[in-house]
């Protein structure tokens, strides 16, 4: 039976260990912290929408194409109101319109998928396990590779690893003594900070509204954790590039409440208010974004054999197609999701798994190119010289 480890317990992570699971591979799952959904995927409450643009683009026709995929991934968590609820969203900014929508928290996902993966196959889980670097034991008849904490000690090991560790990627992978120079993997950091507290009384608006931002007039959950209540209203979250803390501020706050007053004054009012009175709480972690806002999903590139490639085919001025892109073996990432991980997580994790076996991509070619990990490690290799 195949067997693979996957790094990072969140939405990309899981998404990954479901789709193998389903296709009978016993898993290793690590994670730095105490159990899955730690990091962004902690979020309390997200939104399921579309990526409406003027145009198509290669996100926007990903999200169409995730959105369909996620509303039958819903029903695992059971009824409304167990992890999720169905809704509409008003867009207020650029390409108004009302749009199907869903509320859901990230968390009640992953523990599904994972829930799911013991089911079907062997899922042996690692928390408090921070891998400090991968190291490559392959042979020319079989991948093999080492994942080590920062004292050296083997903390897993597979002939298949998954990295989904957001942009803890980047340190895997993008290090001195790493697998990638760091400017063949953009990825940034990005934080996130939501604004919410109980609400009390009737919600402020019928539906959710989106603008800069998304404020949530009423979620209910009772699988919430117990920091926060049942019945919440919502704002945010901010997107604040290069910023790699999680510690919620004032200053963000305001930033979301500015947000809110272009979408309701009223709400604007009552968080200003509900800070004023000590009770507004809020939620901050760093979400993973790549240098083009598109994932990625795929092999990861071996950049000095993709170097030698390019000298020995006298194509650095010219174009190789990208399916000739040397790899490592049986190294492979799902990261850079964004702020658009509930509509992309699982389709990434089934095109991931799909990539993995060998199966067919089931994708277009111009959105496989669009979202292969070795778009920048070309452009990299090119600055190298001969």
């Amino acid at each position: 039976m195949s067997s693979a480890l996957v790094i990072g317990a969140g939405l990309a992570g899981a998404a990954s260990c479901v789709a193998l699971a389903r296709r009978g591979w016993q898993l290793t799952l690590l994670d730095a912290a105490e159990g899955p959904s730690q990091g962004a995927s902690a979020l309390p409450v997200g939104m399921l929408s579309p990526h409406v643009t003027r145009a198509p683009t290669p996100l926007s026709r990903l999200c169409a194409l995730g959105m369909s995929d996620m509303w039958a991934q819903l029903e695992l968590l059971g009824p409304p109101g167990r992890g999720w609820q169905p809704c509409e969203v008003d867009n207020l900014g650029h390409d108004p319109g009302r749009w199907p929508a869903a509320l859901v928290r990230p968390a009640a996902l992953v523990d599904a998928w994972l829930d799911e993966c013991r089911r079907l196959t062997t899922l042996t889980t690692h928390w408090h396990s921070p891998v400090d670097r991968l190291v490559n034991r392959s042979t020319q008849d079989q991948p093999w590779w080492q994942a080590l904490d920062a004292e050296g000690q083997v903390l897993a090991e597979a002939s298949v690893v998954v990295i989904a560790a957001a942009f803890g990627t980047h340190a895997l992978l993008a290090r001195e003594d790493g697998l990638m120079a760091p400017e063949a993997l953009p990825l940034r950091p990005v934080k996130g900070q939501m604004s919410l507290a109980a609400l009390q009384g009737d919600p402020l608006a019928e539906r959710p509204q989106r603008n800069n931002g998304v404020f949530v007039p009423v979620y209910e959950d009772a699988g919430l954790p117990p920091q926060w209540p049942p019945r919440i209203w919502a704002m945010g979250s901010t997107y604040e590039r290069g910023d790699n803390t999680s510690h919620v501020n004032d200053a963000a706050h305001e930033r979301n409440a500015h947000s809110l007053e272009t979408i309701s004054p009223a709400a604007a009012q009552r968080q200003r208010e509900t800070a004023a009175r000590g009770d507004l709480l809020g939620w901050a972690q760093v979400r993973c974004a790549s240098l083009d806002r598109v994932p990625l999903v795929g092999a990861v590139p071996h950049l000095p054999k993709l170097h030698e490639h390019m000298v020995q085919a006298g194509a650095r001025r010219g174009r190789v197609p990208m399916t000739d892109t040397p790899r490592w073996p049986g190294l492979f990432m799902l990261s850079a999701l964004g702020s658009r991980g509930l509509t992309l997580a699982h389709a990434m994790g089934e095109l991931l798994a799909r990539l993995i076996v060998g199966e067919d991509a089931n994708l277009e070619a111009d959105l496989l190119r669009a979202l292969d990990p070795a778009r920048f490690a070309w452009k990299q290799a090119r600055r190298q010289p001969s």
